[in-house]
């Protein structure tokens, strides 16, 4: 397990946001920069930004939980919440870039995001050169674009597996569709997961499109599990995006047969939330209950 939930911002969005921002020039940095996030990226760019003493405003949808909008308050960020998707949020992260000059950091389509997650494949593959495959959270490419391009570099036999929600995938389903599709977003325990990866993506969708041997989609209810399991057995605290790894080998759905990695990506999960889940209480996402039966 790569125990990403040890980053000062809680989550591996930390490496693509410090590194993005480490690049921009004095005149960029003065003006500050902004980005449409479904959390844990908002909050890493803000913890950078203030490392930096670049100011920071990160735009989210209503359906980001207000768990992580405090968190990425908490690092002096701006937050401005609007419309119900992040491709909403975008919009109007796109206005006050017009309106405000600040340089636009996305949460994954970005050649610096991407390679600063890269170094999560550099570092697996360099502690652990007998790895045969490498289990990701899927959501716009980013993180997995970077370890595929890391790892695959080091050992092209390498498998890559991303690991999404079965609602809601954008990634999966622009991958099935041949192109990027727009997705309908909808609540779900990998919260991180969610979004869309851009009509005009630019970067994360092509290297998903080669690299990606497998993609694995879960329900809310296998989830769940993986959640119990992690906190059960590794006593770890970590949203439902980090457990889908663990989630897709419990329910059977990727199959063992060789030493086996998997990213714990992040721990800003709603601790209400977190306490029944792993207490056995079901959970209501929308019109959706779910439980670990």
């Amino acid at each position: 397990m790569k125990l990403e939930t040890l980053q000062p911002s809680g989550a591996f969005k930390l490496r693509g946001a410090a590194n993005a921002v480490s690049q921009l020039s004095d005149d960029a940095k003065k003006r500050g920069v902004i980005c449409c996030s479904t959390g844990n990226h908002g909050t890493a760019l803000a913890y950078a930004a203030r490392q930096m003493g670049v100011p920071a405003t990160v735009c989210v949808s209503q359906l980001v939980p207000q768990v992580k909008v405090k968190a990425i308050e908490a690092q002096g960020a701006r937050v401005v919440q609007k419309g119900n998707s992040q491709d909403d949020a975008q919009l109007e992260a796109d206005r006050l870039v017009a309106k405000e000059g600040l340089t636009d950091i996305p949460p994954f389509d970005h050649f610096d995001v991407v390679t600063g997650q890269a170094t999560i494949g550099l570092e697996l593959m360099r502690d652990n050169p007998e790895l045969e495959c490498l289990l990701v959270p899927l959501s716009g490419g980013g993180l997995t674009a970077g370890i595929a391009i890391a790892a695959k570099a080091i050992k092209p036999s390498i498998r890559i597996v991303g690991i999404s929600m079965d609602r809601g995938a954008a990634m999966a389903e622009s991958l099935r569709a041949g192109k990027p599709v727009e997705v309908i977003e909808v609540p779900s325990l990998a919260d991180s997961l969610g979004g869309g990866i851009g009509l005009n993506n630019q970067h994360t969708f092509d290297v998903c499109q080669d690299m990606l041997d497998e993609v694995i989609l879960l329900t809310e209810a296998e989830i769940y599990r993986g959640m119990q399991a992690l906190f059960a057995h590794d006593r770890l605290i970590a949203e439902g995006a980090s457990a889908v790894g663990h989630a897709a080998v419990l329910a059977g759905k990727v199959m063992l047969t060789g030493p086996t990695a998997t990213i714990i990506t992040g721990r800003n999960v709603d601790m209400d939330q977190f306490t029944n889940v792993i207490t056995g209480q079901p959970i209501q996402l929308g019109e959706l209950l779910v439980t670990g039966a």
